[in-house]
């Protein structure tokens, strides 16, 4: 302890309740009762189109604090709205740049599919919300009713009804990019290297990660180029 003179100290206990309830809301089916089938299996199986575009964008609203939920509950239609939102991603993209492949909508809590049916007709009318040709209403919707729980000392507050998204969307490709980006920038001043060839990798390993990931972003992109014929 007294051998420096100042600690900045960072956890990821913030994150925790984010993702334990994105999590539990994701998984509630296999646990409660559902007005709409959601299992896992059927969400897979709408969601990967291709075996490598198995990377969707995970969103989750409503994100409200405490303080905002005494004075604010949000319906089906304002919770819909928000979950394709950037500032409910996950992941850090722009998913106006990019095409939707297929896209799971998993509502918990208060929620009928009529309020359902309404919010996705007002979607669909949004300019930033882009099918493939090939896919032009990949909408795949599971509702469990019980409603979702927040921990008293999270922050979070407590609504009666949240969404979580899964989009497969070609705008993952950016972060692709961004990750292939950094790689290459480290691995060409060969930084940290040594550290793995010590514990018994072959440096051939970290040229074929590259390609992998390179040709990774290329996959992403031609299935935002893809029409039909």
């Amino acid at each position: 302890m007294e051998d420096f003179n100042i600690g900045l100290l960072m956890d990821n206990e913030a994150m925790y309740d984010v993702c334990a309830r994105y999590l539990s809301s994701m998984t509630a089916s296999l646990r409660f009762k559902n007005i709409l089938t959601s299992d896992l299996n059927v969400v897979q199986t709408n969601l990967i189109p291709y075996p490598r575009i198995h990377f969707p964008l995970a969103n989750f609203a409503p994100a409200q604090s405490t303080e905002k939920t005494t004075y604010e509950t949000a319906n089906v239609m304002e919770i819909t709205r928000s979950v394709f939102e950037r500032d409910n991603q996950l992941i850090k993209i722009d998913p106006t740049i990019g095409k939707f492949m297929s896209c799971t909508l998993l509502y918990r809590g208060s929620v009928s599919p009529g309020q359902v049916y309404v919010a996705l007709a007002e979607m669909r009318k949004s300019k930033g919300l882009e099918f493939v040709d090939w896919c032009p209403t990949g909408f795949k919707v599971g509702i469990t009713s019980e409603t979702p729980m927040s921990r008293c000392d999270s922050g979070i507050g407590q609504n009666n009804r949240n969404v979580v998204m899964l989009a497969n969307t070609s705008a993952v490709g950016q972060a692709w990019q961004r990750i292939v980006h950094k790689y290459y920038i480290l691995y060409s001043k060969r930084a940290f290297v040594h550290w793995y060839v010590g514990e018994g990798m072959e440096e051939s390993e970290f040229n074929e990660a590259l390609v992998n990931m390179t040709s990774l972003v290329k996959d992403y992109e031609e299935v935002a180029s893809d029409t039909t014929v």
